[in-house]
């Protein structure tokens, strides 16, 4: 049973003809593809369209990592501009965000080199998101990033 329902996920009815558009049915194109691969029809992959699905996967775990580092940052500017207010979600929101970005590095270790450029651009949201949350004026907050890799992941909080 098992197997039969395995057979019957994800691929284009039988009955269907190849040649799904890209841009009218995504999901029959990716299930096409998918089968060309599978079954070695490299003639018959869409090589320019499925090069760049593929890339966008690339930039969708850079983006899951960039998200990580502007919550932890938005997290780290409110702890340091807004001590009064500072609560234990922030401490739990910080771990969480810390467990995300060892997560995503830990699944995507061709991004290493890019952590510099993942705060970069994080961190110019997270301040954006950090006047919003607190209400002070953005000029508040530091223009550059002033924090480490290191404080991002090992700084300690009481």
């Amino acid at each position: 049973m098992a197997s039969r329902i395995k057979d019957n996920i994800g691929l284009a009815p039988a009955d269907k003809p190849l040649g799904a558009e890209y841009d009218r049915d995504f999901y029959s194109w990716l299930m096409e593809q998918a089968r060309h691969v599978r079954d070695g029809h490299w003639d018959s992959v869409d090589r320019e369209n499925l090069a760049e699905e593929i890339e966008s996967l690339g930039r969708e775990q850079f983006n899951k990592l960039e998200s990580a580092f502007r919550v932890l940052l938005m997290h780290f500017l409110k702890w340091d501009h807004q001590a009064s207010k500072r609560s234990r979600s922030w401490l739990l929101s910080i771990e969480a965000q810390r467990l995300e970005i060892e997560d995503v590095l830990a699944d995507n270790p061709g991004l290493k080199p890019r952590i510099g450029e993942a705060i970069t651009r994080a961190y110019r949201k997270a301040r954006i998101e950090a006047a919003k949350e607190t209400g002070l004026d953005k000029a508040t907050f530091p223009e550059t990033c002033g924090y480490s890799y290191d404080d991002m992941v090992s700084r300690t909080f009481s």
